[in-house]
């Protein structure tokens, strides 16, 4: 009884500490190093990656519009659910506006081999569950691939990917658009995203400069995918109209963003299914002869 009373009053004491540990900030890059580490331990090791992209955004929105929304999403959550946020990245995919002024599109090989190393230093330095959080609808296809890649050998950390759909989008506590039609890429709610944070980078003034229709310059069946898919709608890397993007708007839509984030954090915190079942496939991967039929 002894013994077991000693253990208790032990792990009551490391509870009590842990709950009167200094707050640090989410922000992997404001850290010092001795902070980083206990961070690490308060975060669980879990860590967050929001990956945006440098793009035009319409005559309205800042180059930086996904980068921005997806890392102040990302903050936010993790005011709600601790958890280490990594600094800017934005090598992400967008060939398709290439022909657009400030656009950064990597080549593909460097987009692929600097996430493998980015996750790869995240590991090293801890996060056994790294989430990418994508800011970006035209990184979706690429990150799901890259996740997917991680089964090529064998990892003590997982990756999980949180893309657009899975981040409150659809939430019904965010207001409709002010007429049908104004929201798509640089349209009226991602500009009223960025003024919930940065207000002063949109310019919904300019929104009629240039076009946001739809020109349908493609005619194929349902199911016929083509690179050229984007051009030939949206000329003008511009979706939909920014003249009402308003902050209010953009403040209920990342509140509802930061929450499904949060949401998801508490949930792969708990997930220890995943990495389990992971290094359960990478051992029966060595030996696939002996893996029950």
């Amino acid at each position: 009884m002894k013994r077991a009373a000693v253990v208790v009053l032990s792990v009551l004491a490391a509870s009590t500490a842990f709950a009167q540990a200094p707050s640090y900030s989410a922000n992997w890059s404001e850290l010092t190093g001795p902070d980083f580490a206990k961070a690490m331990l308060l975060a669980r090791n879990v860590c967050v990656l929001p990956i945006g992209i440098i793009e035009k955004h319409g005559p309205s929105g800042p180059l930086a519009t996904d980068l921005i929304n997806a890392r102040f999403a990302s903050l936010e959550a993790a005011k709600q659910e601790y958890a280490l946020v990594f600094p800017e990245y934005y090598a992400g995919q967008i060939f398709e506006a290439r022909h657009q002024p400030g656009t950064v599109a990597y080549s593909t090989r460097l987009q692929f081999e600097l996430l493998q190393e980015t996750t790869a230093e995240m590991a090293r330095n801890g996060c056994t569950k790294i989430v990418i959080v994508s800011g970006h609808g035209g990184n979706t296809n690429f990150l799901q691939y890259f996740a997917q890649t991680t089964l090529d050998t064998p990892k003590n950390w997982i990756v999980y990917v949180i893309t657009p759909d899975g981040q409150g989008r659809t939430a019904p506590e965010i207001p409709g658009p002010s007429k049908p039609g104004v929201d798509g890429h640089a349209g009226e709610l991602e500009l009223s995203n960025v003024m919930a944070s940065r207000p002063e980078l949109v310019h919904p003034e300019r929104a009629g400069q240039q076009s946001g229709a739809d020109l349908k310059r493609q005619d194929l069946p349902v199911g016929v995918f083509t690179a050229i898919f984007w051009y030939a709608s949206y000329p003008n890397h511009y979706q939909g109209d920014a003249a009402g993007a308003n902050a209010a708007r953009g403040a209920a839509s990342m509140k509802a963003r930061a929450d499904a984030l949060a949401r998801a954090l508490r949930a792969i915190k708990a997930d220890d299914t995943s990495l389990r079942l992971q290094t359960e496939f990478f051992e029966a991967a060595k030996r696939p002869l002996e893996t029950r039929q």
